[in-house]
This record gives C-alpha cells, structure tokens and sequence, in this order.
C-alpha cells in the first residue's frame, strides 16, 4: 500500500463518489480506479460496492477506511516531527477552540515551554465538535476547548479549569441593572467572538436558549473586539469574568441578570490513547494541572515569566 492508494481511498470513503475524489485529489477518474483496484488485488478483498443508497463496505473496506485516515494522519504527523527534529527541535501540535486562543493559549504555552527550550508549538484554531476528527487523523497531538460530553466518550478527557463567563454592557445600556426576560435579552443586538459559533461552548448555548435571532447577532473578528463594542455602548458582548472584574467593580460595564444559570464552563483537554501520544504531548498533560499552568491559563500570559518568549505558531480558521 503506498501513500497515494490510501489517500485516494480516503478519498472516495470521504465523498462516496470516484468523481468527487478526482475532483479533491486533482487527478482523474480513472487514476482513482487504478488505485483502488490495486488494493483490492493488493488485499484481495472488494472493499466496497455501489448501491443506490451509496457505497457498501465490506469488513475489510471499513477497517481499511479507518486505517487508511488513521496512516495518513501518522504520515503527517512524522513528517512534522522530523522537519522539527533537524531545527534540534521537538514538535507538539495543538487544536484549540477560539476562545481559549485568545485569552488562555499563550499564557499556558509560555508557562509550559520554559521548561523545553528545545520544544516548538503549533496551535490551530478549530470549532470543539471537529476535535475528534483531529486528533483521530493525527492533525493533531492534543486538543484544548469546552468540556463536551459527546467528545469525552470518543477520546481520553482531562477537565483542568472552571470559568465563568457572564453578559455584558455599557451602564448606559437599556438592560444594564435591572433583570432580563429571554424576549428582552432576543430584542437587543448581541456583539460575539468567533467561539460564540461554537456547538458546545456556554455563548452558544445561552444565545439559543434565549432565542436570539440572527439578525441581532454581530460576530467580530475577536472575542476582545466584541468586547471592546460593547463597553462603547453597542451592545451586549460575552466575557470571561475574571477578566472583566475590575471593569465591572469600577462600574465601567455592567453584568447583565439574565434569565439563565450561571454561565460556567470547563477547559478540558483532549488526547487519544497514552500509547498514542507524543512525550511532549504527554508532559503537557501532566502540566496543565500544576499550580503555574492554572495561574497562566487564567491570567492569559505567564506571570513573573520574562526570561524566555518560545516560537508559538497561531493558525486561525484552520477550518
């Protein structure tokens, strides 16, 4: 089995059609069928055949389907590392949600890699339910965002930090200081971050059950943009608390009493099987829990860390 047969298969279990495979890959029809025919002789199994609902796996189609994404994932994820290793570098890949980017990433990777100079991160922005998919592709060694009960049950989980976000607004704002009904809180316009889009994150979970409608919705290019729009007196923005705290006891924003729980959530990392992960990604997993990663997580920078700024690599919309 070389490469290219099993990108190609991937391909076609992907789309379900030769055509759209070709159409991916760049290369025609008949190219994909000489490489999938060459693994069913190579195999000798059928691997697949059409029906009107699609295609129809054997046992071995659908072990190769997933062995296949699973080896291509390894391909890529060996070739980073060894593009890091002769830089006399190690390499650890992170998917995050938006959120955790912005105000929690760089503080927690400072933190962590003063103690491995020799170590590079990389850090993608994706949405929390493509998680699976990343690290099952090997795109990536770990993956930190929201605590999210469907993922926990595909992947190995570790919660690490509670946060509580809450609404607000300028004190001049019409719902500043008073309480909120869901019809109010829908009436007014919402000014969001990227994660407020996230299936899974504690915003997007609060604009539905509000029953916000689109049209009052305003994602800008950050959550601190956003944020930023609202304490102008623009509207309504999502914060972390613990960063507003100040602001809020100053009286320069006002928290929002709406017709919700608390709006808490949980940082969780994500990872496959210990046997499947990276040393550096292993080290991190028994880093996030200290005391010093806690406090760089929440502060959004390493405290009292000067001496060493690593080489961070921030993809965005990274899908």
């Amino acid at each position: 089995m070389t490469p290219t047969q099993l990108r190609t298969y991937a391909a076609v279990v992907r789309h379900g059609s030769s055509k759209a495979a070709a159409e991916e890959l760049g290369v025609s029809e008949a190219a994909i069928s000489n490489h999938i025919g060459a693994l069913r002789k190579e195999l000798d199994d059928k691997l697949f055949h059409r029906s009107g609902a699609g295609l129809v796996f054997t046992p071995g189609g659908l072990r190769l389907a997933t062995r296949s994404i699973e080896l291509l994932g390894l391909q890529e994820q060996t070739r980073a590392e060894v593009t890091a290793a002769a830089d006399g570098q190690r390499l650890l890949r992170l998917g995050v949600s938006s959120l955790f980017a912005e105000y929690c990433a760089p503080g927690l990777i400072e933190a962590f890699t003063t103690r491995a100079k020799d170590l590079r991160v990389e850090v993608a922005v994706h949405p929390p339910d493509q998680f699976g998919s990343l690290l099952a592709n090997r795109a990536a060694d770990l993956a930190i965002g929201p605590s999210m009960p469907d993922l926990k049950r595909e992947v190995k989980s570790m919660e690490f930090v509670r946060y509580q976000q809450v609404a607000v607004a300028a004190r001049s704002h019409p719902l500043a200081g008073r309480s909120v009904s869901a019809s109010d809180a829908a009436a007014h316009e919402w000014l969001l971050g990227p994660s407020a889009v996230d299936t899974g994150g504690v915003a997007h979970s609060v604009l539905q059950t509000l029953g916000v409608p689109e049209s009052n919705q305003l994602v800008f290019q950050s959550s601190e943009a956003a944020l930023g729009e609202a304490r102008s007196g623009g509207g309504i923005a999502f914060a972390l608390l613990h960063k507003v705290a100040s602001e809020v006891k100053a009286g320069r924003v006002a928290v929002l009493n709406l017709p919700t729980p608390p709006l808490h959530g949980t940082w969780t990392v994500y990872s496959n099987a210990p046997h499947q992960i990276t040393p550096a990604a292993k080290e991190l997993l028994r880093f996030v829990s200290t005391p010093r990663a806690l406090q760089a997580t929440l502060a959004g920078s390493a405290a009292h860390i000067g001496r060493f700024r690593p080489s961070v690599h921030v993809t965005l919309w990274a899908s």
